[in-house]
């Protein structure tokens, strides 16, 4: 019997492989095509659903204040909501105001701010539900009464901490974080949540599900962020008290843009646990939970009520250390330590001149005042805090943001720039591989050309978040590549593109934790020295016009520095831009002259009016401290200077 000879039938067969190949190669790509359909679907639906509930729960609050209103024919908000907390706090406590007319004054005023800033994600309608529950406590908290805002991040059972991103749509929480637990314990009636950034790791306030949020002092500029909602509606009256997350400056730079208070303890002093975040596990730069409010006073309250034993018996992280009253009020003239600059980013002329004011407020208080130049802040930003952030070369960060990949792109530019030498006239009609990055990092997408007349497919992106996008996109060697090639040219792109790329092993790691504890070290040693008791420093503002902080990643030097450290720190706002501080923009170059000196001149113009504050430093655990000096500058100031007002550009 003859074998079976495969080769044979083949041939006999007469098959041509040709249209099968093309058949196989067309069916994946249409496969590939209608799965990126279906998940573009999927996502567009999430995004509609978070809108829906929000809208909804929008229309319940405004139905509930219409009810409300029938039900009391007297009621008026505007004389509730222009108590201070200590004068409201007081009002509940003795029966004169009732909790339930608190609630609805703000949830009145809350819905008429979010509609001119776009501030809220959600209206907590189960803090109509809580009248009843608190009505049953045995002793009245602190905060008795008193509704409060919470930053969409921040843990309440039923609903979602998105963090602006679509990936954490649908994934309410299984029960309260320890904060909102210990805050409803005291009383306090968490009633909204507020807008973020998309990805939390942003000073702007913009998202692809919530959309843009606006400053309540000037609807052409930024409230800042990461907790720009909170800064948003507490700086518009809409919030009273507020709760915001800070690992950069995350509280206090919607503060200091918004005109209002606020307060980042030490890292653990208040409990992080059930808050969400878009780089977990992260421990180079520690995130700390903290207020914003009206005034320091209402920030100290608020630390009382929370540095409870609720706080230590819920999280044993905590320190069993109560609110030190005593340290607060105390009136001990205070030995100051004080930069005017940190060298690496200019101040602007109105924080250059209110710094100044400041501190001649406080010499002339009977206040010393110590010179205390930070250390090696260049090095500290790139090195230590920026690439602690992105110590894994920022893949959990942009895995929330969007799964799209650049190899293809890269590739090609690769090519580009290969045959360069083999064709130099092609490099004249081609940007400079400078260009390319600096492109990149500006908004202008160089790694995402589009065919002439073509438009870019909408995408999970937000546009105030492009630039970060457009840097974590780009590989680990090609950002150690293009580092050595700038270097000469532009040094701080050059820095922050070697700092993007991460760390490269567990062991260099340790190394970074290491060298991070040896500066801290460092500072607090300096501190000894000089025998300081607080730190007075600058907080870079005024606010930015819109889609120019993620530009500017440089300004972040004042505000992250704290994280890193581990200080306590807190904003105050001190003054307000005058025209004088505008006509001297002209006359800005910065300590660099390079591209983000350039944009940072555009991004504060147009401020006349706007806040301007100064941020106060203790050294850990010193939390009181901290708040005892922010008090002595905000007593100082309303001394000597005009209450600053607020309007609403049309």
């Amino acid at each position: 019997m003859e074998s079976f000879n495969l080769q044979q039938l083949a041939s006999d067969m007469n098959i041509n492989w040709t249209p099968m190949f093309a058949a196989t190669v067309c069916g994946t790509g249409a496969l590939i095509l209608f799965w990126k359909w279906r998940n573009n679907q999927k996502i567009q639906k999430k995004i509609l659903n978070a809108r829906k509930r929000r809208d909804k729960s929008l229309q319940q609050a405004e139905q509930a204040v219409q009810q409300f209103k029938i039900q009391n024919p007297d009621f008026g908000s505007s004389s509730i909501v222009s108590l201070s907390l200590s004068e409201l706090t007081g009002k509940l406590q003795d029966g004169s105001l009732q909790p339930d007319a608190v609630l609805h004054a703000y949830m009145e005023k809350a819905l008429e701010v979010n509609k001119n800033l776009n501030c809220s994600t959600e209206i907590l309608m189960e803090s109509v539900e809580q009248l009843t529950e608190i009505s049953t406590q045995s002793e009245k908290g602190l905060l008795y009464g008193v509704p409060i805002s919470i930053k969409d991040n921040v843990g309440y059972k039923g609903h979602d901490s998105s963090c602006g991103v679509v990936g954490k749509l649908d994934q309410p929480a299984v029960m309260d974080s320890v904060v909102v637990t210990v805050l409803k314990k005291q009383g306090a009636i968490p009633f909204i949540k507020t807008n973020i950034p998309q990805g939390l790791l942003s000073y702007e306030c913009s998202n692809p599900i919530y959309g843009q949020t606006l400053n309540p002092c000037n609807l052409k500029k930024t409230p800042g962020g990461s907790s720009g909602g909170e800064g948003a509606l507490i700086g518009g009256g809409g919030s009273i008290l507020g709760f915001g997350t800070d690992i950069g400056g995350s509280v206090r730079i919607p503060s200091a843009f918004c005109g209002i208070c606020g307060f980042k303890p030490t890292s653990k002093r208040i409990s992080g646990q059930e808050i969400s975040s878009c780089v977990k596990g992260q421990k180079s730069v520690l995130s700390s939970i903290g207020p914003l409010a009206r005034d320091v006073e209402s920030v100290a309250l608020c630390m009382r009520a929370l540095l409870c034993q609720d706080m230590f018996t819920l999280d044993p992280n905590v320190p069993p250390i109560p609110f030190n009253q005593k340290v607060y009020e105390s009136s001990k003239p205070l030995r100051i330590g004080y930069y005017e600059n940190d060298g690496f980013q200019q101040p602007s002329p109105s924080m250059a001149r209110a710094f100044r004011e400041t501190k001649a407020l406080l010499e002339r208080a009977g206040h010393t005042l110590v010179p205390f130049p930070p250390l090696r802040v260049y090095e500290v930003f790139f090195e230590f805090t920026f690439k602690g952030v992105m110590a894994d070369g920022g893949r959990a960060l942009y895995s929330h943001l969007s799964r799209r990949r650049l190899a293809w792109r890269i590739c090609s530019t690769a090519i580009e720039w290969s045959a360069d030498a083999a064709c130099p006239a092609a490099v004249k009609a081609r940007p400079t591989r400078a260009d390319v990055v600096l492109q990149a990092l500006n908004g202008r997408a160089a790694f995402e050309r589009q065919p002439e007349g073509g438009q870019r497919k909408p995408g999970p992106i937000d546009p105030c978040l492009r630039d970060q996008a457009a840097l974590l996109r780009i590989p680990g060697f090609i950002q150690k590549l293009l580092s050595v090639v700038l270097k000469p040219v532009y040094p701080r792109l050059s820095a922050i593109l070697k700092a993007s790329a991460g760390v490269g092993s567990v062991a260099e790691l340790w190394r970074h934790h290491v060298k991070i504890e040896q500066y801290i070290d460092e500072v607090i040693a300096e501190w000894r020295r000089l025998n300081v008791d607080v730190l007075l420093c600058p907080m870079f503002g005024p606010a930015f016009n819109l889609h120019y902080s993620g530009r500017i990643p440089s300004a972040l030097s004042y505000t992250s520095l704290y994280n890193l450290l581990n200080f306590p720190v807190g904003t105050v706002t001190v003054s307000t831009v005058t025209e004088e501080d505008e006509a001297q923009l002209s006359q800005y170059k910065g300590f660099y002259g390079d591209v983000w000196d350039k944009l940072f001149v555009e991004a504060v113009k147009d401020g006349v009016g706007l806040p301007v504050s100064v941020q106060c430093v203790s050294l850990p655990w010193q939390d009181e401290m901290c708040l005892r000096f922010m008090r002595e500058v905000e007593r100082l100031t309303a001394k000597n200077s005009p209450k600053i007002t607020r309007k609403h550009d049309d």
